[in-house]
């Protein structure tokens, strides 16, 4: 009998140290890599505290021509989740993954997104009738105009879009770690109900624009599914890859269509050269709006550190400029 109490207290031990040795991993955040700063918040925002985010291409940086280093490597390789954008947006990305040997769960974010083609807003195709296409790109690999068939990877721009995102999102997490589940289901939750709410305001904040008068000039095509969601039309001297550059036929024609067509604002993104932007200005009569964000966020001294900063700080900018009146 002895013996056997002796054997039972054993195993019983055996297993309370086996249960202290999991619990640390079961507690431990989980370690996530997004690959730039709206993935970072949004992730943030399902995962609360059951994620550590690392960012690879950081506030106001622009992930179109970023160039991975040695760090980001072995951060991927490191991880257990890594959230990409998906539809071309980083280029750059496979090389990582490869180098990790295709070891890490992955999340595309747009998994559930109907995409659009670039330079495609639904009744405002005209607006990219100038010529500026895609055709400018350095070679490099990241004009997505030439490399993905012409599709805009720019999704999270549309707050529905957004709400997609965090659905792939919760759907990666949970996988990676099934006993959270009931905890990141609520989070989710939570968000979504946020979302729809910008949503809501976005819509209030566009309506005393007539239709006619929604028409802006940024500084590359970052906003065709803003365009969509929200009835504005966007002109822009570059295509979809910032990498591109504007030819002086296509900043010409560019300027001649903002003359005809009356534009009021011009816009300069937190990832752009504003010098081209205060040119189109200056020989057009536009107004340079505020500075808006399109595939990054400000730091968090800014006015756009997270996704529904950022697009409740766009919209105001948008709306200020295109007021009647203003």
């Amino acid at each position: 009998m002895k013996r056997f109490l002796t054997a039972l207290l054993g195993a019983a031990f055996t297993l309370v140290a086996t249960a202290a040795l999991a619990q640390p991993a079961a507690e431990r955040p989980l370690k996530v890599v997004a690959s730039f700063t709206i993935l970072a918040d949004l992730v943030r925002e399902v995962g609360g505290d059951a994620v550590a985010v690392t960012t690879l291409v950081g506030p106001d940086g622009d992930a179109h021509v970023y160039e991975p280093t040695p760090a980001d490597a072995r951060a991927v390789a490191g991880a257990d989740v890594v959230v990409v954008n998906g539809l071309g947006f980083e280029g750059w990305m496979e090389r990582l993954l490869r180098a990790a040997a295709f070891k890490v769960s992955v999340v595309v974010a747009t998994r559930d997104v109907r995409p659009i083609e670039a330079g495609d807003d639904d009744d405002h195709d005209h607006a990219h009738a100038h010529g500026h296409g895609h055709a400018h790109g350095h070679g490099h690999g990241h004009d997505h105009g030439h490399d993905h068939g012409g599709i805009d990877p720019h999704a999270w721009q549309s707050v529905a879009n957004a709400g997609l995102y965090t659905d792939a999102i919760l759907d990666g997490l949970i996988a990676a770690a099934p006993a959270r589940a009931e905890a990141l289901r609520a989070r989710h939750a939570a968000y979504r109900g946020r979302l729809d709410a910008l949503e809501a305001e976005i819509t209030a904040a566009l309506a005393p624009v007539p239709p006619e008068g929604r028409r802006i000039v940024t500084a590359h095509d970052a906003f065709g599914y803003y365009a969509r969601a929200y009835g504005v039309t966007f002109l822009s001297p570059v295509g979809i890859s910032t990498e591109a550059e504007a030819s002086a036929g296509d900043l010409a024609a560019l300027i001649r269509q903002i003359r005809a067509d009356g534009v009021k604002a011009v816009f300069v993104e937190s990832i752009a050269d504003p010098r081209l932007m205060e040119q189109i200005a200056r020989e057009t009569g536009a107004r340079v709006g505020g500075r808006v964000y399109s595939d990054a966020l400000s730091g968090p001294d800014g006015p756009a550190p997270t996704y529904i900063d950022m697009m409740r700080h766009n919209t105001q900018q948008f709306a200020q400029a295109l007021r009647p009146g203003s």
